[in-house]
């Protein structure tokens, strides 16, 4: 077994942690995690939280002097022949590179890590007893979303007030699909883009399911289905919410898991984290159908 490191940590440190956290190969086969651009031998002093790898965030690594930038979301999903500054995506590379700034990203790894991102929206929201709502073949702690009861009962408007509450404001807000009187006391959430999880939210039999980018065909059929079956009185309710919100509180949790597990490698080294707070759902105003 290796000794400790000492002194600062290294790129290559930070990224062995995260990798521990966050391990590569729980990823999905289509995405795209790791460490984006960097050298694994530079030093890390402080490190940014993020959703997305966008401009805005770009400013506030700069400005803040950080070395790394943790990203949820991908820069490149998809293959790329280029990085050129010529293209906003290689422009983030650049400006990053030129300020001595490394990025990674921890997207589908991080949903379903313990402690992830769906994790850390269950917390938020009040779910206990909980499990992966699709678990990893032959691991109960890791998986797609998470399911259990909630911390007490509660009403489907009551709850999803509590939501609205909780997460960053966004200008979708929160939309609800039933009866806000009825009562609820399960729920399942996931971070993201969730309505291809209907069927394991039915089997699951929860009273109501939190997540984000419902799109108006399934969420219409699920409460159809639901209503035409009366099946569990006519749940699952809907509760969506913006993609940002749903995956922000998620930062949090891995700015204090990497420094707890950095300073166990590396003992005499110094890593300041910070979550970004710069909302950079894309969404920037609503306004409410004025009826008829």
């Amino acid at each position: 077994m290796d000794s400790p490191a000492t002194g600062t940590p290294t790129l290559g440190d930070v990224v062995a942690v995260l990798d521990e956290l966050y391990p590569p190969a729980t990823a999905e086969g289509w995405d795209a995690v790791g460490l984006v651009a960097g050298d694994p031998a530079a030093p890390v002093r402080k490190v940014l939280f993020a959703v997305d790898p966008v401009a805005d965030v770009v400013d506030e690594a700069i400005s803040w002097g950080a070395e790394l930038v943790v990203t949820h979301h991908p820069l490149f999903l998809r293959g790329v022949h280029s990085v050129a500054a010529t293209t906003f995506k290689g422009a983030v590379v650049h400006r990053l590179l030129a300020a001595g700034c490394a990025l990674h990203v921890a997207h589908t790894n991080a949903d379903a890590a313990p402690r992830g991102v769906a994790d850390a929206l269950a917390d938020l929201v009040g779910i206990v007893d909980r499990r992966p709502l699709v678990a990893r073949e032959g691991d109960d702690d890791r998986g797609i979303g998470r399911v259990g009861r909630l911390s007490g009962p509660t009403t489907l408007g009551e709850f999803a007030r509590h939501v609205a509450e909780v997460l960053p404001a966004t200008a979708q807000g929160v939309r609800v699909a039933g009866d806000l009187d009825a009562p609820v006391t399960t729920a399942a959430v996931v971070g993201g883009s969730g309505d291809s999880l209907f069927d394991a939210v039915r089997e699951a039999g929860v009273d109501v399911y939190v997540t984000a980018d419902l799109r108006h065909h399934p969420a219409s059929e699920l409460r159809e289905r639901a209503a035409f079956e009366r099946v569990h009185d006519g749940t699952p309710y809907l509760v969506d919410v913006a993609h940002f919100a749903s995956e922000w509180p998620w930062l949090a949790y891995a700015a204090e898991d990497l420094t707890e597990r950095l300073r166990a490698r590396v003992p005499d080294g110094t890593v300041t984290t910070r979550v970004s707070t710069r909302g950079t759902d894309p969404w920037t105003a609503r306004f409410a159908s004025p009826g008829r």
